[in-house]
């Protein structure tokens, strides 16, 4: 669903958000109206495991993270094992199993990204943050993670930030995003 209308930006336009083109109320509804919802989505399914993907997201987004307790609840709603959860969790680099920051920074790794210096990248936000692969800083404001390709292979290297895609990375180009996400606030349903 996100990368098919993802794909529908003009090239010589930024990528909009995913909020953008989700506009998901999750992670603004009560725990009982979301429960609701995801419960109606679920009836809605040829089969209950259709949805886990998309139950987990809604509980992420609520949540910030799949806690143990979020991930009983996608267990008790979808009648799979909790188990069965967190392998598809831990699969899939978007879902997250602990606490991320408010932003959460996916540097593209895949061969074209590697080609144009991904590793630099990465290591110059790390030490602009002050984090390793995988740490938050501590204020909690970001998370540094790698991710397979983004699709942005024609302006590599790439990273993606809550959602919206950047790319042609440079050190100026970066100091400036970082700083820009310093100075406002995250969105209230955040697709990290």
């Amino acid at each position: 669903m996100v990368s098919c209308a993802i794909l529908k930006w003009r090239v010589d336009s930024p990528a909009p958000s995913v909020d953008a083109v989700l506009s998901d109320k999750s992670a603004q509804m009560t725990p009982k109206e979301l429960e609701e919802s995801l419960k109606e989505d679920i009836e809605k399914a040829y089969d209950p495991r259709e949805q886990a993907v998309d139950v987990l997201y809604a509980l992420q987004r609520q949540h910030g993270h799949l806690s143990d307790e979020a991930m009983r609840e996608a267990s008790r709603l979808l009648g799979m094992t909790p188990l069965e959860l967190d392998e598809l969790a831990t699969f899939y680099d978007f879902l997250y199993r602990e606490p991320v920051g408010k932003y959460v920074i996916h540097v593209c790794d895949s061969v074209v990204c590697w080609m144009h210096g991904h590793q630099s990248v990465m290591d110059y936000i790390a030490e602009r943050l002050g984090v390793g692969l995988g740490g938050t800083t501590p204020d909690g404001m970001f998370t540094l993670l790698p991710t397979c390709c983004l699709g942005y292979c024609d302006r590599a290297p790439a990273m993606l930030i809550n959602g919206r895609v950047y790319g042609e990375l440079t050190g100026e180009k970066i100091d400036r995003i970082l700083q820009e996400l310093r100075e406002e606030e995250p969105p209230l349903a955040l697709d990290r």
